[in-house]
């Protein structure tokens, strides 16, 4: 996000220069033939020298940092002579009226040229770096969702049939409480109540073997219900 706000700032001052150049042509005009306002002529020249040399050193205050694709620097270079032709003729203002309106506007023409080409070699720099960072974005979404399938492959997977094997035991333990175990209990309680109230001996006899039978099933169904906990997948 920092280079991308680092080459558009960049876009736009170089896209400054080629409106300079023009302005320069224009207040030189009006210095000749209308009323001249050095104090602006004089400002507009300092801006588009001191941008030039931003733009290829680097200017810490506006956030440049300095060029360093050869390619735009050999425009950079081609376009110093008509920059230095411009400063030169225009440094002396009481010589402007000796100064070739057409010579100027000619030497603007070219600046504007090469400075256009410097401006679309910027831009797609900067087109380069987004594709190259999207390339980037998208190696790491990648390697992202790898990660999630690794995570869901051998944590998330091991988890969920953990779970369902808790359920599953959770589930034959509820079947023996609410059936077998229940069904036991009950039983037991009703023969207990009939024990007490039985005078027959040999009855009594008979329903307390009954109950040691119910107590023997209701101790196995309690071993199962064991077993159901302890059995691994």
């Amino acid at each position: 996000m920092a280079k991308q706000r680092h080459d558009a700032l960049r876009i736009n001052i170089a896209g400054r220069q080629r409106m300079l150049s023009q302005i320069i042509v224009k207040d030189l005009y009006e210095c000749k033939y209308a009323t001249c306002d050095y104090g602006k002529l004089r400002v507009v020249l300092n801006k588009l020298k001191n941008t030039n040399e931003s733009l290829q050193k680097g200017n810490v205050a506006i956030g440049l940092d300095p060029l360093d694709d050869e390619s735009i620097q050999a425009n950079f270079n081609k376009l110093q002579p008509y920059l230095n032709s411009i400063l030169t003729s225009l440094n002396d203002f009481n010589k402007l009226n000796s100064v070739s309106i057409a010579t100027i506007s000619a030497e603007a023409d070219a600046f504007l040229k090469i400075m256009e080409t410097i401006v679309n070699q910027f831009q797609k720099s900067s087109e380069k770096d987004i594709k190259t960072l999207m390339i980037v974005e998208l190696e790491l979404a990648v390697f992202s969702l790898m990660i999630l399938i690794l995570e869901i492959f051998f944590f998330i997977n091991p988890s969920i049939k953990k779970i369902a094997i808790q359920n599953k035991k959770l589930k034959e333990i509820s079947w023996h409480q609410s059936h077998a175990f229940n069904s036991h209990i009950t039983n037991i309680k009703k023969y207990r109540h009939i024990l007490g109230i039985e005078k027959n001996l040999e009855h009594k006899k008979e329903l307390v073997d009954v109950i040691m039978k119910e107590l023997k099933d209701l101790e196995i169904v309690s071993d199962n219900m064991v077993k159901s906990l302890e059995k691994e997948q």
